[in-house]
């Protein structure tokens, strides 16, 4: 966050050379010099007559947008995500102004901290550490009659937005990602896919988000439009939407089936169906060689 217009960081010091900068990050100058000028990314005080440095902080952001962009993001959402990087590092799973920013309905003030989170703590530990022990808090206060229903939606939307900034979608190398997620049919909740969808991109694996309330006819065409994937996620919040289906749809058209949420919990062992029960033992799976 800079001190002001055109200002840098209290205390950031000019370290490094444009040329120095494009060495170590192995892009052109004026690729740097295109970024600074469009997106700003790079240093934002200038005098005439003087080369622009970079501080510690413009190397940080540069690199995560060298990264999302050779991962496939488009420049424009890459520099979105690069941005948070300058954002100062949140305490690791500090809810209580997260709860706070969304009960006063701040959105800026949300999204600047969950996105700031992402940046300098990773999904998995915005995941676990804020988001859930965040809707843990909204739900017990719901229980006790004190509504929140609001606050639970604005936090969940937030939720989705600053991963979409922070992580953006990747590129599968060979073109279409190999992994395929999807709520069964008459399930909403797809916040938990979402974070999975950008816990993935974020260790470079891509994921095609099919989102919320799939029935099992648009599965298999979805997958019929495809090569075969290498893997299938379905998500379900609730045993009523816990899709028979939907399993016999997903092992027809791809390798490998999982199913992820509550909603599993008392359905019998399918053959050749996994059950992830945590964000960790998704990504393991996910990424072992045969899903990839």
């Amino acid at each position: 966050m800079t001190s002001g217009p055109g200002g840098t960081q209290p205390g950031a010091v000019a370290e490094f050379t444009v040329g120095a900068v494009a060495r170590r990050v192995g892009v052109p100058v004026a690729t740097l010099r295109s970024w600074n000028r469009r997106y700003g990314i790079g240093p934002q005080r200038h005098r005439p007559g003087e080369h622009r440095s970079y501080t510690s902080t413009d190397l940080a952001m540069v690199t995560r947008m060298v990264e999302l962009v050779r991962a496939g993001a488009s420049p424009g959402s890459a520099a979105r995500a690069a941005r948070a990087v300058a954002e100062p590092a949140p305490r690791r799973g500090d809810v209580g102004p997260v709860l706070a920013a969304a009960e006063s309905m701040d959105v800026a003030r949300l999204l600047t901290l969950l996105s700031a989170h992402v940046a300098h703590h990773g999904v998995g530990d915005t995941w676990n550490l804020l988001c859930r022990p965040a809707f843990a808090e909204i739900v017990d206060r719901q229980r006790r009659g004190e509504g929140y229903i609001e606050v639970e939606h604005l936090l969940s939307w937030a939720s989705t937005t600053s991963l979409h900034r922070a992580v953006p979608a990747v590129a599968h190398a060979a073109g279409e990602p190999r992994i395929v997620l999807a709520c069964t049919a008459g399930e909403q909740h797809v916040l938990p896919l979402e974070v999975l969808r950008a816990a993935l991109a974020e260790g470079g694996t891509a994921a095609l988000l099919l989102g919320a309330s799939v029935p099992p006819e648009a599965l298999e065409r979805a997958l019929s439009r495809r090569d075969r994937p290498a893997a299938v996620v379905l998500w379900s919040q609730s045993p009523g939407t816990a899709s028979p289906a939907s399993l016999r749809v997903a092992a027809a058209g791809a390798g490998s089936v999982f199913v992820a949420g509550p909603g599993w919990a008392h359905t019998g062992s399918e053959t050749g169906v996994s059950r992830l029960r945590s964000l960790e033992e998704a990504l393991d799976a996910l990424t072992a060689p045969r899903t990839r």
